[in-house]
């Protein structure tokens, strides 16, 4: 739960944090010691400049807390030593830290014995080597954890632009190099060819991903560029000299408001940075025939999904801002687009935020301080139009009585939130009066309360509202955060709430042949009471 810090002054947490020791440490590997050179990577060369100036001008890292090791300077020995000397020794609790790699990912046999399926996940160095029958000189996820678990009291960020995939398993041989050129994964070495195996397992990211409740319990944010039974890759849309990680590009693209601020409230969140990023990468996939799928992960802390991505600066507003940026669209070309935002909602031009602290993480989050805002910012995605809302009565006064009408272009069960100007949030379905829980028929409008409970909801007010209605299509288990005792009469907090389902909805979809996204779709109604 997000506790808010009472006459907590921005300007102060702004100070705060410019004096606290950050440390990041950025790696990229795209030429390596021992491989063949069609096994090298464009993208990494670029990737880490840019990741660099991101954290520079939109995170408030100084040039000296950030620690690059690129190509030979990356090895094994070298980044261990890094992880240990900058990133653990040079920080305390408190200090933000950040850790990001751009290379190949990879898997070796486990030795530990931790892994269900008998393979760590990895890190490729600059001096790896194919050894007897596994990769040698790899960083391990296991080796990761440690270093979280050393980190536990700092706030820390990992992101990593590479991959490993359960589904894939090829030899080395030319033909199998060939097809997976620009893919940031590396098959085990000297393995037979054997047909790949649709896996129905759950993530298995490179480190902390594979164990979420490490992200829960330390406040890591944790984002990889690919889900398990995906490739990463670089991006073949431009020259190779000006190549980037398609998630690296992307990512960073989306930490401008004119890109990712899909409600227009002037704040970028961490759930719509991951939709943004998530759409970009699904856009590249599209135009390439190799690429069977692309889904960005973030594992967060729940209560960090609606938290800016951007920490605001002092006193600058959105509409002070004119961003650009670029991205490659299909074919090679470049696309370049200025936003100007005197041109959008007034809303977006005066951005307000506040800060709060997240209870047991070193986090501090800036959040929408309007908590009807902050809904979209929390779910991530824009409503698209496949579920509406409406009210019996399109003006209402204290008192009225007033029912609710959910209709959605898909079938699915129906979580549905009333949400105030106070962040008190009530669960109108699922709830204890309805006779029977089922789920919603494509385009049969559903109203609430029916005749078979009894009686009408009364609008009380002054007040702005907003109706959050999400339909989930897959049979998600959600009643540890929507159970129906919780409808109509208990009192939520709104961000909470939401962050929970949120945070549920973005796990892996395992059921089908190949894993992938949950679907569910959203509708939002925001009202007033006079």
């Amino acid at each position: 739960m997000l506790r808010y810090a009472a006459a907590l002054l921005l300007s102060l947490c702004l100070f705060s944090s410019a004096q606290a020791a950050d440390r990041a440490l950025l790696v990229g590997i795209g030429t390596y010691a021992s491989l063949p050179e069609k096994m090298f990577l464009e993208g990494p060369k670029n990737d880490v400049p840019l990741i660099e100036k991101l954290l520079k001008e939109k995170q408030g890292y100084s040039a000296d807390s950030i620690r690059v090791l690129l190509d030979k300077d990356a090895s094994r020995a070298s980044i261990l030593a890094s992880i240990d000397e900058w990133l653990i020794k040079g920080t305390q609790p408190g200090d933000r830290v950040y850790f990001y790699f751009s290379g190949h990912g990879l898997q070796v046999k486990d030795v530990s014995g931790d892994e269900e399926d008998g393979l760590d996940e990895a890190l490729s160095t600059y001096d790896i080597a194919a050894g007897d029958g596994d990769w040698t000189n790899v960083i391990l996820d296991d080796e990761i954890d440690a270093m979280l678990e050393k980190l536990k009291d700092r706030a820390v960020s990992i992101v990593i632009d590479a991959c490993h995939s359960g589904t894939i398993s090829r030899s080395l041989s030319t033909q199998v190099s060939d097809v997976m050129e620009s893919a940031r994964f590396l098959p085990r070495p000297f393995a037979k060819p054997v047909e790949a195996v649709k896996t129905r397992g759950l993530r298995i990211d490179v480190a902390v991903v594979d164990k979420p409740d490490i992200v829960k319990q330390n406040g890591v944010e944790a984002w990889s560029a690919a889900s398990s039974y995906q490739v990463a890759w670089d991006d073949t849309r431009l020259p190779p000299e000006e190549r980037h990680g398609v998630f690296t590009l992307s990512y960073v693209n989306g930490h401008e408001t004119a890109a990712a601020d899909s409600n227009g409230n002037g704040i970028v969140s961490n759930a719509e940075l991951l939709e943004y990023v998530k759409k970009q990468s699904q856009a590249y996939c599209a135009s390439q025939t190799q690429c069977q799928g692309l889904d960005p992960q973030l594992e967060v802390n729940y209560a960090l999904l609606g938290a800016a991505a951007v920490t605001p600066a002092g006193g600058e507003t959105a509409g002070q801002q004119t961003q650009q940026y670029e991205q490659p669209q299909t074919g090679g070309e470049t696309q370049q687009q200025t936003t100007d935002y005197s041109q959008q909602q007034q809303s977006a031009d005066y951005a307000k935020v506040e800060p709060v602290k997240v209870e047991n993480t070193q986090q501090t989050a800036y959040v929408a301080a309007d908590p009807v805002d902050a809904v979209s910012d929390i779910l991530g995605k824009p409503p698209a139009g496949d579920v509406q809302l409406s009210l019996s009565s399109d003006h209402l006064n204290t008192g009225d009585p007033f029912r609710i009408t959910v209709t959605s272009s898909t079938g699915g069960h129906l979580i549905l939130y009333d949400v105030d100007k106070d962040g008190k949030a009530t669960q109108i379905f699922p709830n204890e009066a309805a006779k029977k829980i089922t789920p919603l028929t494509p385009h049969a409008p559903l109203t609430i309360p029916d005749d078979y409970y009894g009686f009408d909801f009364e609008a009380d007010g002054p007040s702005e509202n907003v109706l959050v209605a999400i339909v989930v299509a897959d049979d998600v288990d959600l009643t540890a955060v929507a159970p129906n005792d919780y409808g109509l009469q208990k009192e939520l907090d709104a961000r909470t709430t939401i962050a929970d389902i949120a945070g549920t909805l973005q796990q892996t979809w395992t059921r089908d042949t190949e894993n992938r996204s949950v679907n569910w779709s959203l509708g939002l109604l925001k009202y007033r009471v006079y």
